[in-house]
């Protein structure tokens, strides 16, 4: 068997890097092998087939685990029609790339992810859902039982949720009148849209009987990931505070804005809230770096590292810089597009940076922390977060061999997308953190006692006040209130069945992608 990839692509991922583009006529020095091509019939009347062709041949060229995955070898087929014959195996798209193409999903890859709308996934991306816009995690209600309650942790303004009512630290255990189970959250939760929530007293560190039920529609819902942004005065010492629940590229510029207020005011620390965040774009967070470290322009914010093939590609054609994002100065503009210009960033010049962080905290803003800790104090405070140190990106079915939306002759018979793993990073000292990031200052959630969200008796938020004021008797109290109430066990989240949970995904590839047939 003889298969290799049908094209050498000159890449440029839009990361928070920028190469110079390649035309086809800069590659006649590096001409690809005529029979690089799989021979045989490529399936043009079968959408299924089509889609799944589609998959195969996304991933061979792109996906981070394709060395170690046999199917994806470039010799493993020997014509189309034997890929074909393969294809038609499985019973949907789903099943094939799930259990055919993942490399030991859910274990080694769990975070790659397939959709039938990528409209919805790009949606998704801009910060726009379904949703009551109640942001709830889910815990048993003791150790080892199978009811489960929803813990009420903010609530998203203007949202259906928001107008009836409901309010953080509220709790609910029933949904249409059934009690919550680990067994039916999922069916009762994510299936309808319109849901009657029970919620339940709470007092004296108990969960009470139902004593409320609330009616719900949920609908489309956009939420704006800067939360909470507020100065404290601290014993002399202006300290901002800075609660920012998702890193959308949308709202980069309101984020900048931010800081301009936060240099303004001349803020001498921040407190950085990442509790509930669980990821998002890649080059927001690199943004957010650089505005909270303006002295780092040209210096690594992380290292990448790809399959064998787009690792060469990166390599020979751009050097091995290329594989290098480094903070910069400007916010980043996406794909040329106007909407989002790129704009000066507005950067405090601080070495010392507090942030909230739980087991809710993933991928990017793993990534933000560990990206700025080999060049400042980085106090963390909170819960470990949830290990999750790759990227991914956006494929689409285009008929073209970079499989972006961007480059044209995307096939108009389904919308079927892919959201592989491309990469994994490490920081500027070539640290990870596959178990998650462990805090300096560990102290849990409880919903008996979570307080008013940037209110300084917030414990968490007190906490970090403390630490910054010296005041380590007002931290230490609130460590040992929060011992007193039981912490129960957490198995899910309100968004966790959305297609962005948990992700870390780049911005593509630039759209005079070059290639030779």
């Amino acid at each position: 068997m003889n298969m290799k990839k049908t094209q050498f692509l000159l890449l440029f991922f839009l990361t928070g890097f920028l190469f110079t583009s390649c035309s086809k006529e800069d590659m006649n020095d590096n001409p690809v092998d005529p029979n690089a091509e799989l021979s045989g019939e490529k399936p043009t009347d079968n959408i299924d087939l089509e889609i799944k062709d589609f998959e195969w041949k996304a991933m061979n060229v792109w996906y981070l685990f394709q060395d170690d995955k046999e199917v994806l070898q470039d010799d493993y087929f020997a014509n189309q029609t034997e890929l074909n014959t393969w294809l038609s195996t499985w019973d949907t798209p789903e099943d094939l790339f799930y259990d055919g193409l993942l490399y030991d999903y859910p274990n080694i890859d769990r975070f790659s992810w397939i959709v039938d709308d990528y409209t919805e996934l790009e949606n998704e991306f801009a910060g726009i859902s379904q949703s009551s816009g109640m942001n709830f995690g889910l815990a048993r209600l003791c150790s080892g039982c199978s009811e489960i309650a929803g813990l009420v942790r903010y609530v998203v303004p203007g949202s259906p949720a928001d107008l009836a009512g409901i309010k953080r630290g509220m709790l609910f255990t029933e949904v249409d009148g059934q009690k919550l189970t680990v067994d039916n959250y999922r069916t009762l939760l994510y299936t309808t849209l319109s849901l009657t929530y029970g919620f339940n007293d709470l007092s004296q560190g108990t969960v009470g009987d139902v004593n409320k039920e609330i009616d719900i529609t949920k609908t489309t819902v956009i939420e704006n990931p800067v939360y909470i942004a507020k100065t404290f005065d601290l014993n002399g010492k202006k300290v901002g505070y800075l609660m920012y629940n998702n890193f959308v590229h949308n709202y980069d510029d309101e984020l900048n804005d931010v800081f301009a207020d936060f240099k303004t005011k001349g803020i001498s620390d921040l407190i950085l809230d990442l509790r509930y965040n669980t990821g998002g774009r890649l080059t927001s967070a690199v943004d957010l770096g650089s505005m909270i470290n303006g002295q780092l322009k040209g210096k690594v914010f992380l290292k990448e590292k790809y399959n064998s093939y787009i690792t060469q590609a990166f390599t020979e054609q751009f050097g091995a810089e290329s594989l290098i994002t480094k903070f910069d100065d400007q916010i980043y503009e996406y794909d040329n597009n106007s909407d989002f210009p790129a704009q000066p960033i507005n950067s405090l010049n601080l070495n010392k940076l507090y942030v909230i962080t739980s087991g809710s905290t993933y991928s990017a803003s793993e990534v933000l922390i560990n990206g700025l800790s080999p060049y400042m104090d980085v106090i963390k405070v909170g819960d470990t977060t949830g290990g999750k140190f790759q990227a991914s990106i956006t494929l689409y079915d285009t008929k073209a061999p970079n499989f972006q939306k961007n480059s044209g002759n995307l096939n108009p018979d389904h919308k079927y997308a892919l959201q592989p793993l491309v990469s994994s990073n490490t920081n500027a000292n070539g640290e990870a953190y596959p178990e998650g990031l462990i805090p300096d200052e560990a102290q849990y959630e409880s919903i008996f006692t979570y307080g008013i969200l940037g209110d300084e008796n917030e414990p968490l938020l007190n906490t970090a006040l403390g630490l910054i004021s010296g005041n380590t008797s007002r931290s230490r109290l609130q460590r040992d209130t929060n011992k007193s109430y039981r912490k129960l066990p957490t198995i899910s989240e309100s968004n966790a069945q959305s297609p962005t949970f948990g992700k870390m995904y780049v911005d593509g590839l630039h759209p005079k992608l070059s290639l030779e047939e």
